[in-house]
């Protein structure tokens, strides 16, 4: 006869190991993980050692609290250290105890830890050589610290630094940081004096990403020193620079160029965009915000149409092209899979005609504030064989109405939105993150809908479309 008594624990059986492996299956940001730690106490000792990705409060009490916690998560090798602007941040003693306890440090990212000078980055350096990413924002320490952790650091590939203090009573000239051969992705944002990176960059023969956004200085030297430089080159973003098309023509050097994101730089004109596309033929992505100049216009979209001949994605935000130009590139750039068009004041339903005749390849369209009307829903319903999403928002002329015929007419897996409300079949499984207000975060929108369609891209820890 069978034994009454309590249920038994099957989980008894599993190893620590497999048990380690049913956490990790959970994700580092899944609240569930958290929740399995206080089933009971094995679970609790077995989830904190196979933890790999911590995020701590990095406020001034910490310190008295890291030693208790870096001893029950002893396996940590990604690190986030938060505070706020108001409140008062570890400072060097808590940071070099921290490095002290994770020498298996992979990523680390700091932010408005402003207490942390060069003597709390050199203890970094000094303790955590395997460092792979780093991250900081609204940080104070200086280009020693960034010189420390550069020399002491020889793996890091991913570099990133947004509004840090230390830097702005810097000489550039005056600051060599040195070369690194596994530097593979660098972003600048929020900077004063950041050319101080000039020679870092320069020295990465793996450099594949470069971002500089928002940052003062003129920039055209700049580029004109390290663009023969880094052969590797795959991915620019250039917004709200002073640059103009010397800095451009400098990129022409950059032949494996893939990605360029030319974002509110008042100064470049078609010349520069003319000159990237007719020696950069791998392109990819192109996405240009003109800031409403009108610098870069018909002849520049020519030279893209032209020399671009594996360009999957373009987005124009601000800029006026004509029909011919338009008819010429989807005619042109037969794998052109993603258009989006913002504030084109050109863009009316005779262009969106020419996109539906040529655009074989077309599956995602966005269009904003554009004087389209439902003539030119009428042209997609017949057109883009591939068209699978149309976003649509600041189009007045265009009414529910077309839109529901539009439905209505292509069926199957096919949705449209207008201003941020969405329309589609039954099946079709696609979140809507909502429009944004400004052409470019338009497009950040535009492409977390297009990523989760398995097409090609560039975080807390991810991108584009």
């Amino acid at each position: 006869m069978p034994t009454s008594g309590p249920p038994r624990d099957h989980t008894l059986d599993l190893p620590d190991d497999c048990l380690a492996l049913v956490f990790s299956s959970l994700g580092p940001r899944d609240h569930n993980r958290n929740r399995c730690a206080l089933v009971c106490r094995r679970w609790l000792v077995v989830e904190a050692q196979s933890r790999c990705r911590l995020v701590l409060d990095a406020r001034a009490p910490l310190l008295e609290a890291a030693p208790a916690l870096l001893a029950r998560f002893d396996a940590v090798s990604s690190l986030s250290l938060r505070c706020d602007r108001f409140s008062d941040s570890i400072g060097d003693d808590a940071f070099d105890l921290i490095a002290r306890r994770c020498p298996a440090l992979a990523h680390l990212k700091l932010r408005a830890c402003h207490r942390v000078t060069d003597l709390g980055m050199s203890a970094l350096a000094a303790h955590c050589p395997a460092l792979r990413r780093f991250a900081c924002s609204s940080c104070s320490f200086g280009p020693a610290g960034i010189d420390a952790v550069l020399r002491g650091c020889p793996l890091l590939e991913d570099l990133s630094f947004k509004r840090l203090r230390g830097l702005a009573g810097s000489v550039p000239q005056a600051v060599c940081f040195p070369a690194s051969s596994a530097l593979r992705s660098v972003c600048l944002k929020d900077l004063y004096n950041a050319q101080c990176f000039t020679s870092v960059i320069a020295g990465s023969p793996s450099l594949r990403t470069l971002k500089i956004i928002r940052c003062s200085g003129e920039w055209d030297p700049v580029l004109q020193k390290i663009a023969g430089r880094v052969p590797k080159l795959a991915e620019v973003h250039l917004e709200k620079l002073q640059v103009a098309d010397r800095g451009l023509l400098a990129l022409t050097s950059c032949l494996a160029l893939e990605a360029l994101h030319l974002v509110k730089t008042p100064e470049c004109t078609d010349a520069g965009v003319a000159a990237i596309a007719d020696n950069c033929c791998m392109l990819r992505k192109i996405r240009i915000d003109g800031w409403r100049t009108n610098r870069i216009g018909d002849y520049g979209l020519m030279a893209i149409a032209r020399g671009c001949p594996q360009l999957q994605e373009l987005v124009l935000v601000g800029i006026n092209p004509t029909a011919p130009i338009i008819e010429h590139i989807v005619s042109s750039c037969r794998s052109l899979e993603r258009l989006a068009l913002c504030g084109c004041k050109t863009i009316g339903d005779a262009e969106i005609a020419h996109i539906a005749a040529k655009g074989t390849a077309l599956k995602k369209l966005c269009i904003k504030g554009c004087p389209v009307s439902d003539r030119g829903l009428e042209a997609l319903a017949q057109g883009c064989p591939s068209l699978i999403n149309v976003r649509m928002k600041r189009c007045p002329r265009v009414t529910w109405e077309g839109v529901e015929w539009l439905m209505a007419t292509r069926g199957g897996s096919f949705a449209v939105s207008l201003d941020a409300v969405t329309l589609q079949e039954p099946d079709v499984s696609m979140s809507e993150g909502g429009m944004q207000e400004s052409g470019i975060e338009e497009l950040a929108s535009l492409t977390e809908h297009i990523v989760t369609l398995d097409l090609p891209s560039s975080s807390n820890d991810g991108s584009i479309i």
